[in-house]
């Protein structure tokens, strides 16, 4: 049986409009890349009257503003096609992440085990509702199964993340 050819190969972040970070930061994003890669589920929706674009493909992501630019190639680097997301529907569930992701550092030194998963399934409820939220939002554009909206959505806040 022959690998899926929907799926991403690699993945770019634009360090002109996303930049570097402390080295902790930029571990967390070469993580959440390489979880990305390791396994995914990726494919472009053609526009109404286009054919469509087989993969795999390579996707940039960059941000410009306040929007999350997907620039998605071939294997050869040649552009397929580009969406624009707003990110003013995450501020609210990548702040909670953060907020709730701060408790759990914090418990983790001291609150019982108990307490502990109980933050962590917070932690997941989050990470899922932004999962979920990106599928919505690129329901017509691209398709993603569960695992992969959940990495892109870990990338995501790793670009948010300021340590």
């Amino acid at each position: 049986m022959r690998p899926s050819t929907d799926c991403l190969i690699d993945i770019f972040l634009d360090e002109s409009t996303i930049g570097r970070n402390t080295p902790d930061i930029e571990h967390e994003r070469d993580v959440a890349i390489f979880d990305l890669l390791e396994c995914n589920y990726f494919e472009l929706i053609p526009k109404a009257g286009q054919p469509s674009i087989e993969g795999p493909y390579k996707l940039k992501l960059a941000l410009q503003e306040n929007r999350l630019i997907f620039d998605i190639t071939d294997k050869e680097d040649t552009l397929i096609t580009s969406h624009t997301l707003s990110l003013t529907p995450y501020k609210a569930i990548i702040k909670d992440y953060f907020l709730v992701c701060e408790s759990y550092f914090e418990a983790i030194k001291t609150a019982t085990p108990q307490r502990i998963e109980a933050i962590d399934m917070g932690r997941r409820g989050l990470h899922n509702e932004g999962a979920d939220l990106l599928l919505k939002r690129l329901e017509e554009k691209i398709t993603l199964d569960k695992d992969t909206s959940r990495r892109l959505f870990t990338l995501i806040v790793s670009l948010h993340w300021k340590g």
